[in-house]
């Protein structure tokens, strides 16, 4: 059969032969061919994540690279407070719009020398466009891996190459070396474990993520566990949970905009969309995110309408994530309602025109891990 010549063109990570070698199967992802899963299974490599420490390539995100003054720049962009943040730290942020809704989210660490930033793979070129439009000496940086190792015994097995981690608190930066390699490395993830992400010169990545592999408490694990392990920590997702169209407040994220940035502190408001989002966090938003908890086995998946009845009546919200959990043993959903839903409601997802039934819950559904 001869190939779509219309089919767009798929990157491929810096580590695709290693990822072969390990029996990968790939799918598309934000213009990339990514590992969904290795032989073991998602539910697997989920569990092990859980119990050990799991290794992602996650190469397909962008990392960028801002002069030291940067940090005032950022400020009018990003509602965190970014001038506070000290060296050897790092920050969560999002980009907003005039309306107050989410451009992206993106991690900024504070380094000796520069500050250097992480988006997500799809808003990359959109991203480095904007922070050109207002800052000078953006790079976007090449010619790098970017590893993330998570879970409970993260930490004892990089500190088997790098000792230096072992210090690390979440949310720390620092760039240590490996074999004349510098890595640049934070104590952070999307897992809700512990963990590290770590940058590795291209030159020398395949060879550092087979000495992580090496290490019988690390095991490789696909795209469909990252997302299956965010869920289960409560994290949201751009392009699902946070959008251009939702806010910071409404996504949950209302704890990433810095005292200093809201209403009688220091540098209040200055960002795009700052009126609205002020007024949110004043006053509430119209719409909350919700952990939910479907009744019965089936998972509830993205774009499910939900309802405050059994039968008849208006759509509240939708769901923007969901699927099974394994560390849980049963389906789990992240969602979108309308604020002045009362919190103990039962709510109502509509599958091929029947109504399921679904518990509000508490987030996280499994509780983190982070090295405070």
């Amino acid at each position: 059969m001869a190939e779509d010549a219309t089919a767009p063109l798929l990157t491929a990570l810096p580590l695709a032969g290693l990822h072969a070698e390990l029996g990968a199967k790939c799918v598309p992802f934000a213009g990339w061919s990514m590992p969904v899963q290795y032989p073991k299974g998602v539910m697997a490599e989920h569990l092990w994540t859980r119990a050990h420490a799991g290794l992602f390539d996650v190469s397909h995100m962008g990392q960028l690279r801002l002069p030291k003054s940067a940090l005032e720049g950022l400020e009018a962009l990003i509602p965190a407070d970014l001038l506070d943040l000290p060296e050897g730290r790092q920050r969560y942020g999002v980009f907003t719009n005039d309306q107050g809704g989410v451009l992206d989210d993106l991690m900024v660490a504070h380094r000796a020398g520069d500050v250097v930033l992480v988006v997500n793979a799809a808003r990359h070129a959109h991203d480095l466009a904007h922070l050109r439009a207002h800052i000078a000496g953006v790079e976007a940086v090449s010619d790098r891996a970017l590893l993330a190792l998570q879970g409970p015994e993260a930490a004892a097995a990089l500190s088997a190459l790098v000792p230096g981690v072992a210090a690390m608190r979440f949310m720390d930066v620092a760039v240590m070396r490996w074999q004349g390699a510098d890595l640049w490395i934070s104590r952070s993830g999307y897992t809700g474990e512990d963990g590290f992400e770590i940058s590795v010169p291209l030159a020398q990545a395949e060879v550092f993520a087979r000495a992580l592999l090496a290490d019988a408490r690390v095991a490789p694990i696909g795209l469909g566990a990252r997302d299956s392990l965010r869920l289960e920590a409560g994290l949201p997702l751009y392009g699902q949970e946070m959008d251009a169209a939702i806010t910071p407040v409404e996504a949950g994220q209302a704890w990433s905009i810095g005292r200093a940035r809201r209403a009688g502190g220091l540098r209040a408001g200055g960002f795009p969309g700052a009126a609205i989002i002020l007024e949110q966090l004043a006053h509430g938003a119209p719409r909350r995110r919700v952990g939910l908890r479907p009744d019965g086995r089936a998972p509830m998946r993205a774009a499910v309408a939900l309802f405050a009845e059994a039968v008849g009546g208006d759509a509240i919200g939708t769901i923007t994530s969901g699927g099974f959990g394994p560390s849980l043993g049963g389906p789990i959903a992240l969602g979108l309602i309308a604020a002045n839903t009362p919190t103990d409601a039962t709510l109502y997802g509509e599958l091929r025109g029947k109504r399921l039934a679904l518990q509000q819950v508490p987030l996280p559904f499994v509780s983190t891990g982070y090295k405070r």
